[in-house]
């Protein structure tokens, strides 16, 4: 791969898609297998229908004169899961380097120095993005995450985004392989109801873990997974290391994340709201630059947020 590597860009926010999987799963009637929208990229069909649902955001950062941080489909596209849903490792690298392939697609088709298009090789949690479950050690961390991370940088992606992280130890190791292989991280954690990850730090906490572990290396960091009514409260007092919070992936629901996983239907909770809520965040924190969604957020909720965000964003 010959391309630069687009840098983050300082001056200009960046919108993000919404809740890809909630939204294939329960607004466009798409079985995924272990919640894997990474399934798709096996099948043309499947490539359209990732295209269809990616290029909708774009032409939004478009109409708004936004950037894009644009998704790659592998939250569950890590060893595990890819064995779990009966892929051979080389298929693993495959499908991390196609999805690298069809999000530069829509790159080269709506790039450009009014809505500049940064690709994000999504990097999730090794075992459930709710639970800790396993807990692995910095070390661990960095050798298991290291293969899919090392793919997608290969393969083209300008950043790695590690989303829903809920413990420090993998969230560092992720950024010690994103040091490895030379390409910028985000590392993105999820809270809890009470604003802490289900292993109990507060975020400052694991911001801190992951700063002093990995020498201070990531691009910044974000929440994701999570409603602003769940959002710490110190996150408004202007604390030193609320500077190295970068981005916010909204969840549309206030139900806890058991609440959610045992759900029968989505709760897509109210887009102007949450619009709202996010634009006030974003007050309180003038850093915030990646703005977004995640379970149950779809189109309405990023254009809300979006219709929120000053001219000169």
């Amino acid at each position: 791969m010959t391309r630069n590597r687009r840098a983050l860009p300082e001056d200009r926010v960046l919108l993000t898609d919404g809740g890809l999987e909630t939204t294939l799963i329960f607004r466009e009637g798409i079985d995924l297998p272990l919640f894997a929208a990474c399934d798709l990229l096996r099948t043309g069909e499947g490539r359209e229908q990732l295209l269809a649902y990616y290029d909708e955001f774009a032409r939004l950062a478009v109409s708004r004169e936004t950037g894009l941080l644009l998704d790659t489909a592998t939250w569950r596209a890590n060893p595990d899961w890819t064995d779990l849903l009966g892929y051979t490792p080389a298929e693993f690298e495959d499908l991390n380097r196609t999805a690298v392939e069809l999000a530069a697609s829509l790159r080269d088709r709506y790039d450009s120095p009014q809505h500049p298009v940064v690709i994000a090789g999504v990097v999730g949690p090794r075992g459930d993005g709710y639970q800790p479950g396993t807990r692995q050690s910095v070390e661990e961390a960095r050798a298991y995450h290291s293969a899919q991370i090392r793919v997608l940088a290969e393969a083209g992606a300008d950043v790695i985004e590690v989303l829903t992280m809920n413990y420090p130890e993998e969230g560092a190791g992720a950024a010690l392989a994103a040091a490895d292989a030379g390409i910028p991280v985000l590392i993105s954690f999820t809270v809890e109801t009470d604003g802490r990850l289900a292993s109990g730090e507060t975020l400052q906490e694991a911001v801190a873990f992951v700063e002093d572990a990995s020498g201070g290396s990531p691009a910044g960091y974000l929440v994701n997974c999570a409603h602003p009514d769940h959002l710490p409260a110190d996150l408004s007092t202007g604390a030193s290391w609320t500077s190295r919070l970068v981005g916010y992936r909204a969840n549309a629901s206030r139900q806890s994340h058991q609440e959610l996983d045992e759900a029968p239907v989505l709760d897509d909770g109210d887009p102007s709201e949450l619009g709202g809520q996010v634009a006030a965040l974003r007050a309180q924190l003038p850093g915030l630059r990646v703005l977004g969604g995640c379970c149950g957020t779809d189109f309405r909720h990023i254009a809300a947020i979006a219709e929120r965000l000053p001219a000169s964003a």
